[in-house]
């Protein structure tokens, strides 16, 4: 039997396409190349080839600020060839697990609470509606199929087309002497892509369905990230906490976007990692794979 892996070269892919082992399945990893979601259609033509027991889709348009001007290519890949991914395993049989984001909730303002999986997403900006069209797709198409949302994402091996993530930024802009101005407004639970592969697998194995929140535990905001990136990598920059306003990105993000991870415990499972000891494993992880490179 097979699994296919839309997006597999992207940092998350990376770390899931290795762990899928663990199931005794033969894994297709698909780049874009392979995958276009610019041309769903292409998408359908593989699955009716290939007739994969499993396929997991870690493909999106995720450049949240520019999705504000070009809207149709957010909604193109993240809704409209979700959905056709969607139906078309509907059609074969085949279980589709899907990725979301955070990013569907943020507009409840006054939220303190972590979001559980049955709360009504709002989201605030162009990317967080593309990927909750997405999620409404998958789950109309079947009952089976698998959306797990996750949260800032990190991970080895980059953040795909943005070629970094938010680790590899601070540490970037701390070499180089520049003062660093982070928003300390946005609260989110930062998560290591193995942790989130782990635990995809460890879902995968137990046939879960529906929604799952999948994170590290507990919360800070970007600015309290950075001030714990920094401690770990012994370094000292100069560091200034600022407002979203200050900041001035083009998209709106959610003031408060922590996901609950009870719905995990609910069916055995751990929740992952507390984000500060999934921070260390990834800065080991970096340093090992820099002596390799």
């Amino acid at each position: 039997m097979t699994v296919a892996i839309f997006g597999a070269a992207g940092q998350l892919g990376r770390d899931l396409v290795p762990r899928m082992a663990a199931l005794d399945e033969d894994v297709i990893a698909l780049t874009r190349t392979d995958g276009d979601f610019t041309q769903p259609l292409s998408i359908r033509t593989f699955l009716a080839t290939q007739r994969p027991r499993w396929v997991i889709n870690c493909a999106a348009y995720n450049f949240v600020d520019r999705a504000e001007t070009e809207p149709e290519a957010a909604f193109a890949v993240n809704a409209v060839a979700v959905q056709v991914l969607a139906e078309a395993c509907r059609a074969m049989g085949t279980k589709l697990v899907h990725f979301s984001t955070d990013y569907v909730f943020g507009r409840d303002e006054s939220r303190q609470t972590p979001y559980r999986e049955d709360d009504p997403p709002g989201p605030v900006n162009v990317y967080g509606q593309s990927k909750w069209r997405g999620e409404q797709a998958v789950l109309a198409a079947s009952v089976g199929h698998l959306v797990i949302r996750t949260c800032g994402l990190y991970g080895v091996w980059g953040s795909g087309g943005k070629g970094r993530n938010f680790v590899e930024t601070m540490l970037r802009l701390a070499a180089a002497g520049q003062p660093l101005r982070v928003v300390n407004d946005q609260r989110c639970s930062p998560s290591y892509t193995v942790d989130v592969a782990e635990t995809t697998v460890e879902l995968l194995r137990r046939d879960a369905e529906g929604v799952f929140h999948v994170t590290n535990t507990g919360d800070c905001t970007w600015y309290e990230f950075a001030v714990e990136i920094f401690r770990q990598a012994g370094l000292e920059p100069e560091l200034t906490p600022i407002t979203s306003r200050d900041y001035g990105a083009t998209a709106r993000r959610p003031a408060y976007s922590v996901l609950s991870t009870q719905k995990l415990t609910s069916i055995g499972l751990p929740s992952p990692r507390p984000w500060p000891k999934a921070l260390a494993a990834y800065l080991k992880e970096r340093g090992m794979k820099s002596t390799l490179t």
